[in-house]
């Protein structure tokens, strides 16, 4: 049996960084040597429940190859700079930083450093949305609809609102999406920051509508995209897609009478489905390895979050001249 490549660790574990460990520690090309987390006990507990070594954040970074970090986004620059400073790769969840200047500097530094620094936007690692990217140079979106709406949280504390914790994932992939910078931005929200809407125009003339909410009874995570050839429904949860497109109508004679007939034609493409965070962590090992530049960049995640500030600014009505000294 062939040796694991590479030893990784997972600093916060939590419920997104348990997660992290469970897949390292299957994972055949991982060993996972160690996992380190603020609340030592916690780390002691995920150790022995995942078969490793709770160590300190020094301990680990002197032993792992590649690291997670999946603690409180307003901690992610410091720890991502241990690891640059330690020469590990790492993988911060998303949002990448609070403070995208900071988050420049950090892209800079791992650059500077010949470090792999990947953004966690976990989506792009979904079968159905790598589907859709394979149909993207045969179709002309025009309008895409994102839809990532939920219940409160339960057992999962989140620091960041509806805008950076949800929509952010939608935001990520639409830019993935688009051919060309945007070119007008509007939101609304709700005061309590638990339900908001943008709408995002291209300078290609695509046009888009982004939905995320804390509030709404029943999980749903879609995206639909409105393109010349056809219409394309993504469901994020069970990985489908489906094309829909119309036939080109046929006339024909019976019994002396010209009949008119126009079908509905609905495409179901074979998707390999599988655990998104597992492709994620694998394609970020093998960056690791081969050092690759990552699937999900740090400008990636960085411009992101400019769009999300964005969003989140103008759902919250503060003034088009708070606005623009960010921009």
């Amino acid at each position: 049996m062939r040796a694991p490549d590479v030893t990784a660790g997972v600093v916060g574990v939590g419920s997104m960084g348990q997660n992290h460990v469970q897949v390292y520690s299957e994972l055949a090309s991982t060993d996972l040597v160690g996992v380190a987390d603020a609340d030592r006990e916690r780390a002691r507990s995920v150790a022995e429940e995942y078969g490793t070594s709770a160590l300190s954040q020094v301990e680990l970074l002197e032993r792992a190859d590649v690291v997670s970090i999946a603690v409180p986004t307003k901690y992610h620059a410091p720890i991502v700079r241990d690891c640059i400073d330690a020469g590990v790769d790492v993988l911060v969840e998303k949002p990448f930083v609070d403070d995208v200047e900071v988050g420049r500097e950090l892209a800079a530094y791992a650059d500077e450093r010949d470090v792999v620094l990947q953004v966690g936007h976990i989506e792009r690692f979904n079968p159905a949305v790598s589907a859709l990217f394979d149909l993207l140079s045969d179709i002309e979106p025009v309008a895409v609809t994102a839809n990532r709406l939920g219940p409160p949280l339960e057992g999962r504390q989140s620091g960041d609102d509806v805008v950076m914790d949800l929509m952010i994932h939608d935001i990520d992939v639409l830019l993935a999406m688009a051919g060309s910078e945007i070119a007008s931005l509007s939101a609304t929200g709700t005061e309590d920051q638990r339900y908001a809407t943008a709408q995002i125009a291209f300078e290609d003339g695509l046009v888009s509508t982004l939905r995320a909410s804390r509030i709404t009874q029943r999980k749903i995570r879609t995206l639909e995209i409105t393109a010349e050839e056809c219409l394309v429904n993504i469901d994020y949860i069970d990985q489908s897609v489906r094309i829909h497109r119309q036939s080109h109508p046929e006339y024909r004679r019976d019994d002396g009478t010209i009949r008119y007939r126009h079908e509905s034609v609905t495409e179901r493409p074979m998707v390999n489905t599988g655990e998104p965070l597992k492709r994620e962590l694998q394609s970020f090992v093998e960056a690791s390895v081969n050092g690759d530049e990552p699937v999900v960049t740090a400008e990636d995640g960085i411009r992101a979050i400019e769009v999300a500030q964005r969003i989140r600014d103008e759902a919250s009505g503060k003034r088009p001249e708070q606005i623009e000294a960010r921009w």
